[in-house]
């Protein structure tokens, strides 16, 4: 249960964070009802206890009428007197007393421009600030504070103004015509200065091509001359190099000297043979 009360405390104050503005520190707002009901029921130190309702760092206020009207309610009441004399007083600019209600609603207004939080257990103020929107309200109950969560004529309030955000006045609107017939003006004349520059380049363009025909006219009446063209390499330079041979060799009378082995040895192989042959010759 505390788990789901603090889930709604906590959806009801990003509500009023995002749609009406409110910021830490919170402002709560607090008549003599509230601190009353606070010290009977111990739900002490107030400003922690109302910090743990809306999940950031608070400042308590009350009225110079609610303290005079604690004053005067007598000995019973002296208790929540010097409670609420310790909080911070709020400008109500009365100088004769009103009554605490009365004095709540001056306070806050038709918008609530200084953002309150007003903490009260009186059920007649609770009805005429839920009718003004953007003005959220604590309560306590037993030993426990609760926050209310946003009507639902603070949910219309909010739809309404964001639609009203989206669509553009009747002097947005001319602001804004004014700004497209600027913007026109000025692109019509980059525009026409931007022809004038194509032309004058054209113009360049030409000029150039005319003095480079009238030179190349001149030209042929001057003698030309063969350009020399690019030849390959010498043939003779590409063929292999000769292997160089030294003089002190004679191929020729190596040969020679080989053809002579190989004859004596083939005499020699028939001699013997012819040998082997008389030895053993028949008588």
């Amino acid at each position: 249960m505390r788990f789901k009360k603090q889930k709604r405390h906590r959806k009801a104050v990003r509500f009023y964070t995002t749609c009406f503005g409110f910021r830490e520190p919170f402002k709560v707002l607090c008549d003599g009802t509230f601190v009353h009901h606070l010290l009977s029921n111990q739900i002490l130190p107030a400003d922690a206890a109302l910090a743990k309702v809306l999940g950031g760092r608070v400042k308590v206020f009350t009225t110079r009428c609610v303290l005079l009207e604690l004053k005067a309610l007598g000995p019973s009441y002296s208790k929540a007197f010097e409670a609420a004399s310790n909080l911070s007083t709020a400008r109500c600019d009365h100088e004769i007393r009103k009554h605490a209600v009365t004095c709540i609603m001056e306070v806050i207004g038709k918008s609530n421009a200084e953002h309150f939080f007003v903490a009260t257990q009186d059920t007649d103020l609770k009805k005429q600030l839920q009718e003004i929107p953007g003005v959220p309200l604590i309560f306590g109950l037993r030993n426990a504070l609760f926050m209310e969560q946003p009507t639902a004529l603070e949910r219309q309030f909010v739809k309404s103004s964001e639609e009203k955000r989206s669509h553009i006045s009747e002097v947005e609107l001319n602001l804004l015509r004014k700004v497209t017939k600027d913007d026109e003006e000025e692109t019509e004349k980059t525009n026409e200065d931007g022809d004038l520059v194509d032309k004058i380049s054209e113009m360049q363009v030409l000029e150039k091509k005319k003095k480079k025909k009238g030179n190349l006219n001149d030209l042929k009446d001057r003698p030309q001359f063969k350009r020399k063209k690019t030849k390959g390499p010498n043939p003779l330079s590409c063929l292999k190099k000769k292997k160089k041979v030294d003089p002190n060799q004679h191929p020729v009378s190596e040969k020679k000297a080989d053809d002579n082995t190989t004859k004596r040895t083939r005499k020699r192989k028939r001699a013997r043979k012819a040998k082997t042959t008389a030895e053993t010759g028949a008588p």
